[in-house]
Order: C-alpha cells, then structure tokens, then sequence
C-alpha cells in the first residue's frame, strides 16, 4: 500500500508541496501519494485526525494553521517548541504526533549552501513579526550573526519576540522607523510583497555587496525581489529554494532519506518560468 502524506492549507490550490514531494518520491524510488488538502479554520484538527485514521502517515501545514498544528503535536522537536509552530507532523504508530518546524532549515540551508552567503557576524534585518519570522528566528540566530533587528509596522510584537529570542542571540525588534544603519542581509517575512506592496524601508539600509531575501516566491520577481535588485544588491532571491529545502527536511524526517534538491529546484524555475 503506497503511503499517504498531504499539506493542509488555507488556500492551498497554489501549493508547489504535492509537485515537490512527487519529485522527491521519483528521485529516490519511494512509493508515496502526496495531497494539497484544503481544512477550513474551525475544522483543521478534526482533518488532520481523519487524516491520520485514514492511514496518513504525516503531513505538512501551511497558513494559516502552523499555531494550530503545535497545539495539536503531542511532542515537538526544538524549533517547533520554540518557535510555537510546527509545519511537518509525523503520525506515529500509537496515534500520537511529533510535530516539526522546518522553515528555518529551510532558508539557512538554501542561503549558505544554495547561495554561498556567510552569514556569521553579519547583520540581519528581519521584515515582520508573523509565524514565518518565528519558524525561522532560531536557526537564523544559530548561524552567530553579529546582530538581527526585527522590524514590524506594530513595534510591540518585534519587541515582543525579539525577548522570546533573546538567550539565543544578539537579537533586538522595533518598528520600522527604528531601523538604523545598514544591513548584510534583508530578508522580508511578510506576504506584502506578492501584492505589490513594500515594507516602508529607509533609503540606503542595504550594505554594499549585502544582499536581499524575500520569502513568497511568485512565477515573476517580487516586488521584494524587485526592491532588491534596485538598492544594488549582490544576490536578490526569492523563496523558492526555502520552499523546496525546507520539503526536503519534512521527507527526512518522514522517510529517513534526504533528497537532493538541486535538481528538484532547477525543474521548478524551469516549470515557473513565463
């Protein structure tokens, strides 16, 4: 019996996951069926439990129910823990969850591996205090940067989480009037940009030879992506290579087999281009 797996969103018809996972499952010969199943906010526990009655044998979570998914895991690895979001449960035999976060593997591996950028002793500017810049502080702080400011249009909830994150790092969080001086790296952590918008991000923030990172990902550059290139900088990416590194952990750690993503991210660009 080939083995069930799903993402569960709201809207999910978009997700790249089902497309991922079968390149995965293709490249490493491993029999499994993967679903975008769409659970609406009251009833997301209840799918995920039919789901896994049903002989699912883990599954991904996506927005808006990743705060869903930690309440609902009887066990967390660490980042979920700390982040209070889990984006990979795994369905144990028992009828228990683990649950996961993987986002913040996800973009540390495609920004130093993928990317080649050294993120030690830099400086970080985080865009946004939402639960894609929480899934991702932890790691983002384990690779030493010299210091992260978390900028968010209500400046309580960076400084809020900036004090979650504290014992971690150099971290500090405020509203983007408080951003000052200029950064290695920018990574933007809201969803502004696939409407056109941008965060209100002062002129000349980006360093020289620093670099830009946007985590939406869309078939055309981001207005992100765009601002990037504009301000200069050495490398203005998109989240795509997140996506696909942060699938590849999930399949890790549900098939103790870790894909190889290179050729699994050149074929999506290759399928998103116009």
């Amino acid at each position: 019996m080939t083995d069930r797996y799903a993402v569960f969103g709201n809207p999910i018809a978009h997700s790249k996951s089902p497309r991922i996972h079968a390149l995965f499952a293709a490249q490493t010969g491993i029999a499994l069926e993967y679903s975008a199943l769409l659970s609406e906010s009251e009833e997301f526990a209840q799918d995920v439990m039919m789901f896994l009655i049903s002989e699912g044998k883990g599954c991904n979570v996506t927005v808006p129910f990743k705060q869903e998914a930690w309440e609902l895991a009887d066990e967390l690895s660490d980042y979920a823990a700390r982040a209070q979001a889990v984006n990979t449960l795994v369905f144990r035999e028992d009828g228990s969850m683990f649950g996961a976060n993987t986002d913040g593997i996800g973009i540390v591996r495609d920004l130093q591996q993928n990317h080649g950028l050294v993120l030690q002793g830099k400086r970080i500017l985080l865009l946004g205090a939402g639960g894609a810049v929480r899934g991702v502080l932890q790691p983002l702080l384990e690779t030493q940067p010299a210091s992260l400011f978390i900028a968010n249009r209500t400046a309580s909830k960076a400084t809020e989480l900036a004090t979650d994150f504290a014992t971690l790092g150099e971290v500090s969080g405020g509203g983007f009037e408080a951003i000052n001086g200029q950064f290695d790296l920018i990574i933007n952590g809201t969803a502004a940009s696939l409407q056109g918008d941008l965060p209100p991000l002062p002129d000349g923030c980006l360093a020289a030879g620093g670099s830009t990172y946007d985590m939406m990902y869309a078939a055309k550059p981001t207005a992100f992506v765009e601002w990037g290139k504009a301000q200069g900088a050495l490398l203005a990416l998109d989240g795509l290579g997140m996506l696909v590194e942060q699938a590849a952990e999930a399949f890790f750690i549900w098939r103790g087999v870790r894909p190889d993503t290179a050729p699994v991210l050149a074929q999506l660009r290759a399928e998103l281009a116009p």
